[in-house]
């Protein structure tokens, strides 16, 4: 009888650590990409102008390797779940916050601070769900766990459908703060994985380690980079993009992305399945090389029905590579490190792609968002794929072996 029990608390142990960095992640991008569908609004009600508010955007990229720093350090000392419980009660706070926001000093604030939250979910979520399940299966659970971004750029598309044209943009902030505590429950029931366990070390032994593997490091920070450059050089914008040049309404804009982000999710299910079996690089280049060939279809279409399957074969591509992101960077940490490489590494990518959305609008003052956009993504698509090919891989490394 003992002996059956074992593997399906077990199971149901693994179950409940992708569950959590699925949800930790999908809300924490919730509550990001609310903001994106309504900087106009917002912008009128401040008194500013777009670019303005897109520098909001750019405040939270910027900031998000503080708590990448310190919610990282706590996890790899500490263990996974705590930090990620201060960490969602943390950023839902700040997010409730800035729907009660009374001017644009105070909101930008706020979006900077939202940034540390942010910046500390991703390292320690990934890392607790790239320790808790089988080698074999990294590839695709990496696809669901950065699904979870693409989840909640869907979820805040429709909160933007449903809500916003009947209350306007404030009540979006206040719905930001409340689905990220349900985590909370099911924080609760995941255990510290074993590699953490048998990685565990003491605090002389940490710094010797992550000056040991600065190469390593800065090789993360490049690649986190380029794939930060073009997910939000896609994604960030394109709301205002279907606003603005298409003159789309508030419905129709929502649907649309909610559409890309389906084939965003799909995306990275099928590029992280693929990784599986043809190797971390192999897939990412794959997918990054696609997308060029989408950009055409995706910013210059001339119909609905072309605007729509450019919009979702687009980010097929780019969550495409993705998906396969998180298995990829935790099997090129060090075991002691795991908790704070990855995150780290993650948010200085952000912090140096924090310019993105700012970029693009300025730039749509001198061309169209198409042209600005497409231009954007051709650049970053082709760099980050070389990026990618000649790094290095460690497909399916074993955990917690000491290194």
């Amino acid at each position: 009888m003992a002996k059956t029990a074992q593997p399906a608390r077990a199971d149901k142990g693994t179950h409940n650590a992708v569950l959590a960095g699925f949800l930790g992640w999908t809300f924490d991008a919730f509550d990001f990409f609310v903001l994106t569908f309504v900087l106009a609004p917002i912008a009128a009600e401040f008194g500013k102008t777009i670019p303005a508010m897109a520098l909001t955007i750019t405040a939270s990229l910027a900031t998000r390797w503080i708590g990448a720093i310190f919610f990282g350090l706590l996890a790899d000392r500490y263990g996974r779940r705590i930090p990620l419980i201060v960490n969602i009660l943390y950023y839902s706070l700040i997010e409730v916050l800035s729907g009660l926001a009374p001017n644009y000093r105070v909101f930008f604030i706020l979006r900077l601070l939202y940034g540390i939250g942010m910046g500390g979910e991703w390292g320690v979520g990934a890392s607790l769900t790239m320790e808790s399940i089988p080698a074999k299966w990294r590839g695709l659970i990496s696809g669901l766990l950065q699904e979870g971004y693409a989840l909640g750029f869907l979820l805040a598309a429709g909160a933007y459908r449903l809500v916003y044209p009947h209350w306007g943009w404030r009540p979006l902030f206040f719905a930001g703060g409340l689905p990220a505590l349900l985590t909370l429950f099911v924080r609760a029931k995941v255990k510290e994985p074993e590699a953490w366990h048998r990685s565990r070390t003491d605090w002389s032994n940490y710094r010797r380690a992550i000056f040991a593997n600065g190469q390593r490091f800065l090789y993360l920070v490049v690649l986190m980079a380029m794939v930060n450059f073009i997910s939000h050089g896609t994604q960030d914008m394109y709301p205002t993009y279907l606003q603005q040049q298409h003159g789309f309404s508030p419905r129709r804009t929502s649907d649309l992305t909610a559409f890309s982000m389906v084939g965003a999710i799909c995306g990275g299910l099928a590029f992280g399945y693929f990784s599986d079996h043809k190797g971390r690089r192999r897939a990412v280049v794959t997918a990054l090389l696609l997308g060029c060939l989408l950009i055409p279809m995706w910013v210059f279409a001339p119909n609905l029905p072309l605007i729509v399957a450019g919009g979702f074969l687009m980010q097929f591509m780019v969550q495409g590579a993705w998906g396969v992101i998180p298995a990829h960077i935790n099997e090129l940490s060090p075991d002691a490190l795991r908790g704070f490489f990855p995150g780290l590494a993650y948010q200085l990518g952000v912090l140096i792609a924090s310019g993105s959305a700012y970029f693009e609008a300025r730039m749509a003052h001198f061309m169209s968002y198409g042209r600005t956009m497409g231009l954007f993504a051709l650049i970053v698509l082709l760099v980050g794929a070389v990026v990618v090919w000649f790094g290095p891989e460690d497909h399916r490394v074993e955990f917690g072996r000491g290194g």
